[in-house]
């Protein structure tokens, strides 16, 4: 059963729909290859139950003829940030492990009830702080690609969400949950060689998911192609009362509309996007990517984005400042870990707890939030960095007014080494330098697989559009997906 796990979302749905295999047989074949591909470190907890009891009742009412979900037969990877009753959800930080939560979010409840099943919780960056899957609690994950020098140097899958990217690029799952807060599915899904996509803010319910920044979260898919992203996109969202940012809109059928037709779109190029140093093959593969959407008949457009160049060190004050705010509840009181020394008092308490629970990353990224968040400073730095990113959503709007979708690279490198990039934070935030302008903006944006660099590594390019229009980002999307031909796996050396 070997080959089930080189199918998709949809060629899973398909093929359980019209009989060709049951659910349970690929739910069996992929606990059997994620049992054999621990040292990717992907998954933090594995769910092999879960998985089978999912696909029997989707075998049961296929055979009763019941009408199956989106999703039927489909089992999939769940980040570590979204509650799953009874599971451990630890967002990978040693302060929350042992918490089983009793609920479920919202996002995971949609696609149980679209008929997904859930092979297990995926590692991340520890509380989805991080560029490289390098702050987890529970140890880096590895990603499936080598470079081609012969060499077996390890490398990042991107991060946050670093076990998602790896677990589908390795075929260990046909698709996962992400999360984006600043570009935590587009960067990893890049340097894989899969697909994702952040949505328009608010289209998915962030209820029972862990909290980083409120304002910025939003949860995706990521999966192997862009049809598969639809699919499962269509499944994960929609309206929240739960949920105070929820958007009250309808939950178009973005799959069934998908067309790589683009006669009479424009597609909008950023000058402030050709930053000086950008690596050469990245910048020509942009190019080439811009030749292939007008063969799929657009026109292309240089477009200006004049403040992008504030949007990166605008989001490292508001998403800190956030965290700040939002890890505050982890004190040792309620849930999770308590370190108390003998004599300690409640102060003493909160300081142990946290010194011991949170990482290197998390702890710098609350001391910066706290001090932009102080007094004295709340006006130069916040205040500021809220007024930027007003000007950055506004660069955006008059952007709509001469394109439809904007063309971009997803990341400045391909995927380093783990360990090459950590003891300079300043370089591994720069790594969301693309991301980062359409998190701030909450707009959608994918990430699409377009070629390989010199070593062998996925590269991808990133395609942002209007709020609420991912169908167009989904189309152009699948426009570069087709012109590219992209079908370079990572060999199996694990």
């Amino acid at each position: 059963m070997g080959e089930l796990t080189e199918l998709g979302v949809a060629a899973i749905r398909d093929g359980v729909k019209d009989g060709s295999f049951t659910a349970v047989e690929v739910a069996e074949a992929f606990n059997a290859r994620v049992e054999k591909a621990s040292a990717l470190n992907a998954f933090l907890v594995t769910t092999p139950e879960r998985a089978i009891n999912a696909a029997e009742a989707v075998d049961k009412a296929r055979a009763n003829g019941g009408e199956l979900g989106s999703m039927a037969g489909v089992p999939i990877g769940m980040k570590d940030l979204f509650c799953t009753d009874g599971v451990e959800t630890t967002a990978a930080s040693g302060i929350l492990k042992g918490f089983h939560p009793p609920y479920e979010s919202t996002v995971s409840a949609n696609l149980w009830k679209a008929g997904a099943g859930m092979l297990g919780k995926l590692n991340m960056d520890q509380f989805a702080m991080g560029s490289s899957n390098e702050t987890s609690a529970f140890g880096n994950v590895i990603s499936p690609w080598r470079r081609n020098d012969g060499g077996n140097t390890d490398l990042s899958p991107g991060g946050s969400s670093g076990g998602s990217s790896a677990a589908v690029a390795a075929r260990l799952c046909p698709a996962a949950t992400g999360t984006d807060t600043g570009g935590s599915i587009r960067q990893p899904a890049a340097f894989t060689g899969i697909t994702g996509i952040k949505p328009t803010y608010g289209r998915c319910s962030r209820w029972g998911v862990v909290a980083f920044a409120s304002s910025l979260d939003q949860a995706g898919p990521m999966a192997r192609d862009v049809t598969d992203c639809a699919i499962m996109l269509g499944a994960m969202a929609g309206f929240d009362p739960k949920d105070s940012t929820s958007l009250n809109e309808p939950v178009p059928d973005w799959a069934g509309a998908l067309s790589g037709d683009l006669k009479g779109l424009k597609v909008g190029i950023p000058k402030e996007y050709r930053v000086e140093g950008m690596d050469g093959e990245i910048d020509g593969l942009w190019r080439e990517g811009a030749k292939r959407l007008e063969d799929a008949g657009a026109e292309v457009v240089e477009i200006s984005l004049p403040h992008t160049k504030y949007a990166l060190p605008a989001y490292y004050i508001v998403a800190p400042a956030e965290a700040s705010s939002n890890l505050a509840r982890y004190d040792g009181v309620r849930y999770g870990l308590r370190d108390l020394p003998e004599g300690a008092d409640l102060q003493e308490m909160y300081a142990a707890t946290r010194a011991a629970g949170f990482g290197a990353e998390v702890k710098r990224r609350i001391m910066i939030g706290t001090y932009v968040l102080s007094a004295g400073f709340y006006d130069a730095y916040y205040t500021q960095a809220s007024k930027v990113r007003t000007l950055i959503s506004r660069d955006f709007q008059q952007a709509w007014g001469e394109c439809d979708v904007i063309l971009a690279p997803t990341a400045p490198t391909a995927a380093f080494g783990l360990g090459d990039l950590t003891g300079d934070p300043l370089t591994m935030y720069l790594n969301d330098v693309f991301a980062v302008p359409a998190s701030m903006a909450g707009l959608p944006a994918t990430s699409v697989p377009a070629g390989l660099n010199s070593q062998g590594l996925p590269l991808g390019l990133q395609l942002i559009g209007k709020p609420l229009d991912e169908q167009t980002v989904l189309n152009a999307s699948l426009a570069l997906e087709q012109r590219s031909g992209f079908s370079a796996r990572p060999e199996d050396w694990w």
